[in-house]
């Protein structure tokens, strides 16, 4: 497995991460012997780095996760994250102190490599937003007397929300690590949109990352499973989730993701799934990509597509072709 270095942290993570969230669904609601199993056989296929967060399953993740690393003891680095609630605007620094405490419980840990905040940036006035000045001012040092206190090594945070306001927690260049949301749907973290796209542009994020010297870990890579092609769920898998800046349903996403079929009748990719990974990886500013599964058949699918290596030129000419179709479409 192919290792990347992650920013300035100098860590060096395969490019495959283990995902450990709700929407795949393995390590908030599958068996215990599944559990193990699949981790196990990441650990065995290369996998180094392992993402999980308070929020998903309310805590089951960390404590599934916990369990199973007490069990086999790796040599893994190991990311969590806090998501702050209206109810915590009054006391955000300490109401990150108790997340991270309370994860390293579930975890069974005394500290993690990275700790990152999970909420929407955004001037809005949403539940889960916080604006870029409130992170700037009270977060930050929050997660700077954690590190510290050696509870934390490094610190980044998931860049979902305004494209400004994200683009200002990058420009201020106090994160070591950025989440962005990248893929064959929504390629603008990655490249200039053709005009009249129909997805957020995030302006190129993980160049922006890469320049102020952060890590970057690629997320929502196969759209929360539209980019599979198929609208099919899994029983351990959520709920289709919300699209995150690509169009306004899961649905159209899963239809736009058919439109890209051509890659595998072209003998770019044997399925859409290996395309749409193999398209992420081959972007130099991105240092690992995490990848959430209901199965271990289905994270073995994933590494088998990460091992094919990144697509080459010709293919992602096609995919620009090809994502050029969609332009002028409504989201």
């Amino acid at each position: 497995m192919e290792r990347r270095t992650l920013g300035r942290t100098g860590l060096s993570l395969s490019v495959l991460g283990y995902g450990c969230g709700a929407v795949g669904g393995l390590m908030v609601r599958g068996a215990a012997a599944d559990q193990e199993r699949a981790i196990a056989r990441a650990i065995e296929l290369g996998i180094n780095y392992f993402d999980t967060a308070a929020l998903y399953g309310n805590g089951e993740s960390e404590r599934n996760l916990g369990r199973v690393l007490a069990s086999l003891r790796p040599n893994i680095l190991l990311g969590t994250k806090v998501n702050l609630g209206p109810a915590e605007r009054s006391r955000i620094g300490e109401a990150v102190v108790a997340s991270l405490e309370q994860s390293l419980r579930r975890l069974g840990r005394d500290s993690v490599d990275l700790f990152q905040l999970h909420n929407t940036i955004s001037t809005g006035s949403g539940d889960r937003m916080l604006a870029p000045d409130i992170v700037l001012d009270q977060v930050v040092p929050a997660f700077e007397r954690l590190r510290q206190q050696g509870k934390t090594r490094f610190f980044g945070f998931t860049a979902v929300g305004d494209s400004a306001a994200l683009q200002r927690l990058i420009d201020a260049r106090v994160f070591d690590t950025a989440q962005i949301s990248y893929n064959l749907l929504n390629p603008s973290a990655g490249a200039a949109l053709p005009p009249n796209y129909p997805a957020q542009d995030y302006g190129q994020l993980l160049e922006r990352a890469r320049a102020a010297g952060m890590g970057t870990i690629g997320i929502r890579v196969l759209a929360g499973g539209a980019l599979s092609g198929s609208a099919a769920r899994h029983a351990l898998a959520s709920p289709p989730p919300e699209p995150i800046g690509s169009a306004t349903s899961f649905d159209a996403d899963v239809e736009r993701a058919r439109r890209l079929e051509p890659l595998v009748r072209e003998g770019y990719a044997r399925d859409l799934i290996e395309a749409g990974l193999r398209f992420v990886i081959a972007h130099p500013a991105l240092t690992t990509v995490l990848v959430g599964t209901s199965t271990i058949e289905q994270f073995e699918h994933a590494a088998a597509a990460i091992e094919r290596g990144p697509l080459p030129r010709a293919a992602l000419d096609r995919v620009a072709a090809l994502q050029a179709g969609f332009a002028g479409e409504a989201r």
